[in-house]
C-alpha cells in the first residue's frame, strides 16, 4: 500500500523542502555560477528505477581545469573552498529534488551510481535497481563511505525488500543526524571512494 503513495509522498516533500532551502539554493546558485565560469550543476547520466536513465544533478563543487594534455587535474586541485563546504554540509544533495519532482529519484532509496558498475553487479546487488534510486538511503546512514561495496550493496538490497513508511521515516531522521555530525564521511578528494571493480 505505501509504494503506491511513496511517489505522492516524494513529490509534496521535494517541493516542500524546496520552498524551505530556496534562499541556499539560490545563493549557492549565484556563487557557484560564477566561481565555474557560468556552470553551478554538474550533470551526469545514471541508472534509475529498472536502470532507465536519467540525468542527477548536483551542486558543482570543483572546476573543470586541466593540464598541458588536456586530463583534469587531480580532484584536490580542482575543488573549490565553497565546492568543500557544500560537500562537508551535504549541500550539494540538494539539487536532486527537482530529479525528484520529475519522478527520476525517492527521497529515500539506494544511491544512483554509475552505468559502468551495472555488468559488474551480481544477480543479487543488481535487484538495486528494482525501486527507484534516493537522495539518502539505508546504506547511507549504516556507514556511507566507511563501509566496502558489497556491503553497501546488501544493504541496498535490504531496502528494496523492506521497503515501508517507518523505514524511511528512520532513514530520514538518520541522515539529519549524520549530517549534522558528519559522520560516516571519510572520503574526500584527498582520499576518494575506490570505484567499484567486482570484488569489493
Amino acid at each position: 500500500m505505501y509504494i503506491r503513495f511513496k511517489a505522492l509522498l516524494d513529490f509534496l516533500s521535494a517541493l516542500l523542502i524546496l520552498a524551505i532551502v530556496s534562499p541556499i539554493l539560490l545563493v549557492l546558485t549565484i556563487v557557484l555560477f560564477i566561481q565555474n565560469n557560468g556552470h553551478p550543476f554538474f550533470q551526469q547520466k545514471r541508472p534509475g528505477y529498472q536502470e532507465r536513465p536519467f540525468y542527477l544533478t548536483k551542486f558543482k563543487s570543483m572546476t573543470d581545469e586541466r593540464d598541458a594534455n588536456g586530463q583534469f587535474l587531480p580532484d584536490n586541485e580542482r575543488l573549490t573552498p565553497v565546492g568543500a563546504f557544500v560537500r562537508k554540509s551535504s549541500l550539494d544533495e540538494l539539487p536532486q529534488l527537482f530529479n525528484v519532482l520529475k519522478g527520476e529519484m525517492s527521497i529515500v532509496g539506494p544511491r544512483p551510481l554509475l552505468f559502468k558498475y551495472i555488468p559488474l553487479y551480481s544477480p543479487e546487488q543488481r535487484r538495486r535497481h528494482n525501486v527507484k534510486p534516493g537522495i539518502t538511503g539505508w546504506a547511507q546512514v549504516n556507514g556511507r563511505n566507511s563501509i566496502s561495496w558489497k556491503r553497501k550493496f546488501e544493504l541496498d538490497v535490504y531496502y528494496v525488500d523492506h521497503q515501508s513508511f517507518w523505514l524511511d521515516i528512520k532513514i530520514l531522521w538518520l541522515t539529519m543526524q549524520k549530517v549534522i555530525q558528519r559522520e560516516g564521511v571519510n572520503q574526500s578528494a584527498e582520499r576518494p571512494m575506490q570505484p567499484f571493480n567486482g570484488n569489493n
